[in-house]
């Protein structure tokens, strides 16, 4: 089953995500983001595949009693196999156990691909961003913010 190729990650991963960010992402997390995410303790989890490679992870900083989803990631070439909904179904399970109350997360207003996972994993809209991620040097697009209920 997929959910137990869910695992743990450490700043020795480092080197496996930042071209997978690279290759999935307009404007990438930098290996600061990274850095400052396993420094700060965050919870990071991947799905790696038979060879051990990273097909997919997502970053988890908690806040009170949320969790807030800082990134979830899927390699390109394995998108649409599933692994975004694992990781969320692992993040619920992980959520609960560790006694929080929701999830909150931000998403790009035009990656209608990622809301439609997010809705179909339970999370509901509670408000936007203005202005909110990079588009270009002159542009800027609003995010979504979603909230999830353990």
């Amino acid at each position: 089953m997929l959910s137990q190729q869910v695992s743990a990650l450490s700043m020795a991963d480092i080197d496996c995500l930042l071209p997978v960010e690279e290759q999935a992402h307009s404007h990438p997390w930098t290996r600061g983001h990274f850095t400052d995410s396993f420094v700060a303790a965050y919870a990071a989890f991947g799905v790696r595949n038979a060879e051990g490679d990273i097909l997919a992870y997502m970053f988890l900083m908690p806040v009170l009693e949320e969790l807030h989803l800082l990134n979830i990631t899927v390699r390109p070439e394995a998108q649409g196999n599933g692994f975004a909904r694992v990781l969320l179904d692992f993040m619920q399970q992980y959520g609960l156990e560790q006694g929080f109350e929701s999830v909150l997360l931000e998403v790009r207003r035009s990656n209608a691909r990622a809301i439609s996972v997010y809705q179909s994993a339970g999370f509901a809209e509670i408000g936007k961003r203005k202005n909110y991620y990079p588009v270009d040097a002159h542009t800027r697009e609003d995010a979504i913010v979603m909230r999830k209920i353990l």
